[in-house]
């Protein structure tokens, strides 16, 4: 994600770090050389007479490109910030779970530390699933010896959080959690569990590719075949080309929240976050830092 100061005046016409204009930029430059060949083409032989083409169907097809670009980036938006939300409940059942551990299982500081470092190996397994990374690798060190055996399971966030209901399990079978408290921490991993597969909805169900390669061929054939406007048609073919692929990366990032573009939600932020929030309640020094933007990205 992009984290900068709100840029001002002139600056709005020369940021490129944050800008969308590094990805789109060899696509409009391809349009602005072709729209210098069709201008230099135009100026010496008429092939549609001197009048040329009329734009009127290009005002129309623009029309309809626009429309057709707000809503899969509204769609898209929708996806990027629902994954937001899903993390944001995760943060409040994790802090709820440490906050009831805290309370409850007073006389039992060595289960307190397990689960509470199962909930910070939850949240870096499933950052790493929904990013395609390494998700043992990223758990294994908030895990005892003892329970590296859940590492050879195929959902890893799940066996998780069922081995947090295990083990809280056992003080209820030994009468030293009472069921009405059981049922509480039971309905915090519930939660974990919905927020896993809202997740794993939005990572696993894409917008329908028909409907994004309609509208990228389009945006590339008005482009492409815009009128000749004179040794005008550069800029306004740059400027269009800037718009409808600019929009179009735009969705592209946002479809996929859960990625490493610079426009998808920092997962390894809201993790480091969850991490901290967790050792703080077992009262660990010193705490990790919050971890900052670099480059203005923060990931």
């Amino acid at each position: 994600m992009i984290i900068r100061p709100r840029p001002h005046g002139w600056q709005l016409l020369f940021i490129l770090r944050g800008s969308i204009v590094p990805a789109i930029a060899p696509k409009v430059l391809a349009i602005g050389a072709l729209a210098v060949a069709v201008a230099a083409f135009e100026r010496y032989w008429h092939p549609f007479g001197r009048d040329g083409v009329t734009v009127v169907p290009f005002t129309l097809l623009g029309l309809v490109l626009s429309i057709f670009l707000s809503f899969r980036n509204s769609a898209c938006h929708d996806r990027w910030w629902e994954g937001r939300r899903l993390w944001g409940q995760l943060l409040i059942e994790v802090r709820g779970f440490a906050r009831q551990a805290g309370a409850l299982l007073v006389a039992e500081p060595e289960l307190r530390s397990r689960t509470s470092q199962l909930l910070i190996a939850f949240a870096h397994a499933l950052a790493a699933r929904l990013r395609g990374a390494d998700e043992r690798a990223a758990c294994m060190p908030w895990l005892a010896a003892d329970q590296r055996v859940l590492l050879e399971r195929r959902n890893i966030p799940d066996a998780l959080l069922s081995q947090l209901a295990t083990e809280l399990a056992v003080l209820l079978r030994a009468d030293k959690l009472d069921p009405y408290l059981y049922a509480q921490f039971e309905q915090r991993l519930h939660g974990m569990s919905a927020v896993q597969a809202g997740c794993e909805r939005i990572a696993g169900t894409p917008l329908p590719f028909a409907y994004t390669l309609l509208l990228h061929r389009c945006a590339w054939l008005f482009c492409v075949l815009l009128p000749a406007l004179g040794w005008a048609t550069p800029v306004v073919s740059m400027l269009l080309a800037y718009a409808f692929f600019g929009l179009d990366q735009l969705g592209e990032e946002m479809e996929e929240p859960f990625g490493l573009e610079p426009n998808d939600l920092p997962l390894d932020a809201m993790v480091r976050t969850i991490e901290i929030d967790v050792l703080d309640a077992l009262g660990h020094r010193p705490l990790p830092e919050p971890l900052q933007p670099q480059g203005y990205l923060l990931r």
